[in-house]
């Protein structure tokens, strides 16, 4: 049997970022196509200006129609978005672009992941801001700040769509106990992740044992317990190396590790490149 693909954004570029628009009649994008059913390791997000899409989230078809936005998490299974006249943006979005309390929200709406209907003027809003984006993403220019402008324009972004999504009423839909159990993991992890890496002591903390909670994050994203923590881990460090000075061996001190250099064989597994080599990519021109 074989595993389900991961698609990794750090293969694809060294932005932290995709942005593509696509139009009627225009093949969406073939690789995804051709990877059938997978999981990626980022975020998606879709915003449709016309006509209407669909897709299959693990065993789920959501239909999208003109003036929507919709996202995937990462680890959900999915097939690429079928298009039928439609013209708007997709974006792939490292983990490490979303703040704290933008995965908060997105994490937190399990039962309120359907499409986002935008109003007229946050549509034209939504508009001008991916114009503005796919210009500079399409640039290969060396100047000296337009990854840092290009990764401001993508925070507001991700702002204002978790802003459209925290707007929406909550429901009295209830979750079902390893759907809560994974939100509360998630969230007690992303406060705790520089003391606490150990999975049992999650599973303490959260009065299961170790067992169900592993079962319990597996049936939501289909990866365990230890993978969340690896991948919030380097989350963290992704966010210490664009946002300070901090050598290695300090981001390795805030992080929790005594020992720098195993921090940075971790860094070197987990992202594919050293933690030195990932903050020099930031810097570089998109190529």
């Amino acid at each position: 049997m074989k595993p389900i693909p991961l698609d990794q954004l750090q293969a694809k570029t060294s932005l932290g970022f995709q942005v593509k628009s696509f139009y009627p009649d225009e093949s969406f994008d073939k690789k995804a196509k051709d990877l059938g059913a997978h999981r990626d390791d980022h975020y998606l997000f879709f915003l449709l200006k016309r006509g209407n899409g669909s897709l299959t989230i693990d065993w789920q078809q959501v239909n999208m129609g003109a003036g929507q936005l919709f996202y995937i998490l990462p680890a959900q299974v999915h097939h690429h978005i079928r298009t039928r006249a439609a013209e708007g943006w997709f974006l792939a979005v490292d983990t490490s672009m979303v703040p704290p309390e933008c995965r908060d929200v997105f994490e937190g709406k399990l039962d309120l992941q359907l499409p986002c209907t935008l109003n007229p003027t946050l549509l034209r809003q939504f508009t001008s801001l991916l114009t503005v984006l796919q210009q500079r993403y399409a640039e290969n220019n060396n100047a000296r700040l337009r990854i840092p402008a290009m990764h401001a324009l993508l925070q507001s972004f991700v702002t204002m769509a978790a802003g459209s999504y925290d707007d929406v009423p909550v429901t009295n839909q209830l979750l079902s106990r390893p759907a809560e159990l994974c939100r509360q993991f998630k969230r007690l992890m992303a406060e705790n992740i520089r003391t606490i890496k150990s999975p049992a002591t999650y599973s303490n903390r959260l009065n299961v044992s170790l067992s169900y909670l592993n079962q319990s994050v597996k049936s939501m994203t289909g990866l365990p317990v230890r993978y969340w923590i690896q991948q919030e881990i380097l989350v963290e460090a992704k966010r210490l190396l664009y946002h300070t000075q901090f050598n290695v061996k300090q981001i390795a001190y805030e992080l929790g590790y005594e020992d720098a250099a195993y921090f940075s064989r971790f860094f070197r597994r987990s992202a594919g490149m050293s933690a030195l080599a990932f903050r020099a990519t930031l810097s570089r021109p998109h190529q």
